[in-house]
């Protein structure tokens, strides 16, 4: 259940960003009475799932969930069609049009998902507000991994700062060292200050899912939620409802020591020890070759952690969200320094539809889906105008070149810059989607 909540929100989310992208484009050509003969959610190779013709403009839902178009006379596409190009230029197509009003249709599509994410994150914020973890408020610390343990840091640390500035939202602390180059991080330790050089290896592995920093939960209570698809626990009789107190007669304070303990003795058995109606049960389990016993709890931040909550009025949410869609764009196009980086690596993160869809939460959440929206209506415009022939911003690329020297790329050309950008979007899509697959068969 809880993978096809996050497939529908991921699709909903996807046809919601197209239809506004595409009716950019749409919304262009119209005003400078372009004729535009198709208007289309996904692609319809062969046939398509519906359509309705309205006026001079097929509307339809194709079957392949990539993407969306609009076909406007006169203009080499996706479509690719030749025949059309071949015959005289007529006043109503793409190609009789004026370079700047070439270059607004273009860029419409752009422009909307722009305008449509700052409006989004006005009315999140409006309707929700703001709520984070302030990094003051991580009371026990943080937790990392051996990675993180490499470069100095300690379960129990608490942040102060990176580069000794403060960051406020502490979900904010490892983004920001990998985006803007971090040199140091400045923690406390045992009532002393103490400055945590990061080394150069340290952004590459981060990038991995290696080295994160995340608060410090404490160990209980622990009740049992729910279990995991391989659970020991349940096979040996752990129930729902039963509170894990310890094991082998020991005592945790904190979450990830109850964690350290089955993976270092994974080899044997462990007796978890438990509270059931009051009444104190001990079993015999053997973890997993991982080190999981298959149990879960169900505890959410606001019931170990201070969060903060920012609310805003209709006004004050106008320059916030904008402020917030301007961060975010600003932050996205930091990412692209990584992905390119010979040292970080980032390309070797990259991920397709899988990787998308999973940063959609398991439960329905309304909020979340439309602060995720704006998120991906930003990475679509930006996607979209990156120079590249068969995507918005390799049109724009030859426009301007036209407007600067005065010379028109022959169709011909266009042609052949069209056909080498779609091999060149396919080469990425899959490499990207392969990516996924690979992460899926090392689980």
């Amino acid at each position: 259940m809880t993978i096809l909540i996050k497939i529908l929100q991921f699709v909903m989310s996807l046809s919601i960003l197209v239809i506004i992208h595409e009716f950019g484009h749409f919304t262009f050509a119209k005003l400078f009475k372009t004729r535009v003969e198709k208007f289309y959610l996904f692609f319809d190779p062969w046939f398509s799932l519906f359509k309705y013709k309205k006026g001079e403009t097929e509307y339809g839902i194709g079957w392949l969930p990539l993407g969306g178009y609009v076909k406007i006379s006169g203009m080499i596409d996706e479509s690719m069609d030749k025949e059309q190009m071949k015959l005289p230029p007529q006043p109503y197509e793409f190609r009789s049009k004026s370079s700047w009003q070439r270059l607004l249709i273009m860029t419409g599509g752009v422009m909307f998902n722009f305008i449509s994410a700052m409006l989004i994150y006005i009315l999140v914020l409006f309707a929700w507000g703001e709520t984070y973890l302030p990094t003051a408020n991580v009371k026990y610390g943080i937790v990392t991994d051996s990675v993180g343990y490499a470069i100095g840091l300690r379960n129990g640390d608490k942040i102060i700062s990176v580069d000794n500035q403060y960051i406020e939202n502490f979900m904010e602390i490892t983004s920001n060292i990998a985006l803007n180059n971090r040199k140091t991080i400045q923690v406390e330790r045992d009532g002393a200050l103490l400055n945590i050089d990061i080394p150069a290896e340290y952004v590459p592995k981060m990038l991995k899912g290696k080295g994160q920093i995340e608060p410090r939960a404490p160990f209980g209570p622990f009740v049992v939620a729910t279990f995991g698809k391989e659970s020991p626990g349940k096979i040996a009789g752990v129930h729902l409802g039963d509170e894990v107190v310890g094991l082998d007669n020991k005592k945790f304070n904190y979450f990830d020591e109850f964690q350290k303990y089955i993976a270092e003795n994974k080899e044997h058995s462990v007796i978890l020890n438990l509270l059931r109606k009051g009444d104190t049960v001990n079993i015999e389990v053997k973890p997993t070759a991982a080190g999981l016993l298959g149990i879960n709890r169900t505890i959410s931040s606001d019931q170990i952690f201070d969060l903060k909550t920012v609310k805003y009025g209709f006004l004050q949410s106008i320059p916030a969200g904008i402020q917030k869609g301007v961060k975010t764009v600003r932050n996205y196009l930091k990412q692209f320094k990584l992905i390119f980086s010979r040292h970080t690596k980032g390309y070797e993160s990259l991920g397709g539809f899988i990787t998308i869809g999973s940063i959609f939460p398991g439960v329905w959440d309304w909020q979340a889906f439309w602060d995720l929206t704006a998120f991906l209506s930003i990475i679509l415009a930006i996607m979209n105008i990156l120079p590249i022939p068969a995507l918005d911003g390799g049109h724009v690329l030859f426009l301007l070149f036209e407007v600067i020297t005065g010379k028109k790329p022959s169709d011909k050309f266009l042609e052949y810059a069209q056909i080498a950008g779609m091999i060149l979007l396919l080469a990425l899509l899959l490499y990207a989607n392969g990516n996924d697959v690979l992460r899926l068969l090392r689980k």
